[in-house]
């Protein structure tokens, strides 16, 4: 597996940055036939949100905790029996180390997929995760009130009233009552201002910060309220554009960056 060499890429101005910045260093790549018993455990040995399969030497896939979950143990089946190739997520997507965060955004977007794995030179060298985007800089804090529409799940249809706590163009962390699985795809309603139209984005949830459900797709909770991370999917350009410029707007004057 090749790494960065101990080169740092350098952005060209103090408002880019850049992949190599945000990925979590290093690559774990399986080959197709491991069973998912196996890759689970090195999954969890080296902390890395995806294993990176390699069924052929044109065929990829990735295996993430959530695999295992919807395709396996929710099916009853038996880990030892079972693949890594028959359970992995195709196709997946690649981006150069030294490519603008916001190109990484845009095709997590365009491709609906929340993991990217980095490359330099065409080797993997990291892993760039939705979460990775949410939590880059160009994030304002603010306290705005909104609200969660749940799209799907056992609880369809319901919504929560939360506050959003921190904001982006990539996604946003609200503080809710409701406790809501990771995965759950979401409407996310609010506006910047009262001089401005509403806003209402789809989102996925990428995780809760606090305890873990065990079934369904939301719990209440009578403790104060949980931090949800929101990826945002599918945001046009003009809601791209209206986020990006009300956060900058917020940012202190001082707001390096780099």
């Amino acid at each position: 597996m090749a790494d960065t060499d101990g080169q740092e890429p350098k952005a060209t101005d103090h408002q880019t940055i850049l992949v190599a910045h945000m990925m979590t260093p290093g690559v774990v790549q399986v080959p197709g036939d491991v069973s998912v018993t196996e890759a689970a455990s090195l999954l969890e040995r080296e902390r890395m949100p995806c294993l990176l399969v390699k069924d052929t030497e044109s065929r990829f896939g990735l295996m993430t905790p959530t695999d295992i979950v919807k395709k396996v143990v929710a099916q009853g089946l038996k880990p030892d029996d079972i693949e890594v190739r028959a359970i992995m997520t195709r196709p997946v997507q690649f981006i150069e180390y030294d490519r603008a965060m916001d190109e990484a955004s845009a095709l997590m977007m365009s491709s609906g997929t929340p993991i990217l794995i980095v490359t330099k030179q065409n080797q993997p060298v990291g892993v760039l995760t939705a979460r990775d985007l949410v939590l880059s800089p160009k994030r304002c804090s603010t306290s705005i009130s909104a609200t969660i529409s749940i799209l799907d799940g056992e609880s369809m249809g319901r919504e929560h009233q939360v506050a959003i706590s921190q904001l982006s163009h990539a996604g946003a962390s609200v503080e809710s009552p409701a406790l809501v699985l990771p995965g759950t795809k979401v409407l996310l309603s609010f506006c910047l201002s009262e001089m401005m139209s509403p806003l209402t984005i789809r989102g996925s949830i990428l995780n809760n910060t606090g305890i873990e459900p065990i079934s369904g797709a939301t719990c209440s909770l009578t403790a104060a309220p949980r931090g949800i991370e929101i990826q945002f999917i599918d945001l046009s350009p003009a809601d791209q554009s209206r986020i990006k410029a009300w956060v900058l707007a917020q940012l202190p004057k001082s707001f390096d960056p780099s």
